[in-house]
């Protein structure tokens, strides 16, 4: 079922030194860009993550140190990506809890601050798990019909997620063809930063969603717990979790 499409729709994966959201890198990014006229543009670039490859990492995605180290780092390509990707929305598998989060990451600490608050996200894997739980290479199989060579291939999984969403309109009539149904479908929660360690409740009320202060108001809790702001800024967590935080903070400043 070829995709309705306002904007254009990225389809992308990472392959990355691990799977710490603040601290490993991309070592690998395929960008699948398909255009509301059905026209499809694929890109994948390796990319010079500026630290060791793990082996564990290299066993999985096959990409060594030797391979990336002539390769760009992420500064130097971040504001083309940024360009490639600019009014789009984005899909991926598993990307709205690893790949979106950490490219995020990177395009902050390389100074390239895009905005993708009216994106809209479509999490394949998501769908795939709420309608029949089971992996990338299974919903390939399931799906498709075909089996996946070439597994965590940047380019080879984001050619299938690409397919598999196709299949999935196709055989769910409850599925509605169109990118901010299948975003809200997609997602679990309504994170306000991409880690998901604050979210929306049900008045649209910026809440934590994690530790002491779960299920608080962010508001609140600055105000009762100035502390818990410098612990934040200083601890380890994700640059864009900080932002928002940020963003929060000196908004109930300029409202008082």
């Amino acid at each position: 079922m070829q995709l309705k499409l306002a904007n254009p729709l990225v389809f992308f994966d990472l392959e990355t030194t691990g799977i710490n959201i603040n601290k490993d890198r991309i070592v690998e990014i395929s960008l699948l860009k398909v255009f509301p006229n059905g026209d499809e543009e694929c890109k994948t670039r390796r990319i010079n993550p500026e630290m060791p490859i793990p082996p564990e990492s290299t066993k999985i995605h096959g990409i060594t140190d030797e391979d990336v180290k002539d390769c760009p780092v992420f500064k130097e390509i971040a504001k083309s990506l940024a360009a490639i990707i600019e009014g789009c929305d984005l899909a991926g598998f598993n990307s709205n809890r690893f790949d979106i989060p950490l490219l995020v990451e990177e395009f902050l600490r390389a100074g390239v601050d895009i905005d993708l608050n009216k994106r809209k996200f479509i999490d394949v894997q998501t769908i795939f798990h709420k309608m029949e739980q089971r992996t990338l290479s299974a919903a390939y199989k399931f799906y498709c019909d075909k089996e996946l060579d070439n597994a965590h291939s940047a380019e080879h999984d984001t050619k299938a997620t690409y397919e598999v969403l196709q299949a999935q309109l196709d055989r769910y009539p409850e599925l509605q063809n169109d990118m901010k149904f299948l975003s809200e479908f997609s997602s679990f929660t309504n994170n306000v930063d991409f880690a998901g360690r604050m979210i929306y409740n049900e008045k649209g009320e910026e809440i934590i969603n994690f530790g002491k202060y779960k299920g608080r108001l962010v508001s609140e809790v600055l105000s009762s717990d100035p502390s818990y702001y410098s612990w934040i800024m200083n601890g380890d967590f994700p640059l864009n979790t900080k932002k928002v935080l940020t963003e929060i903070r000196l908004r109930a400043i300029q409202g008082k």
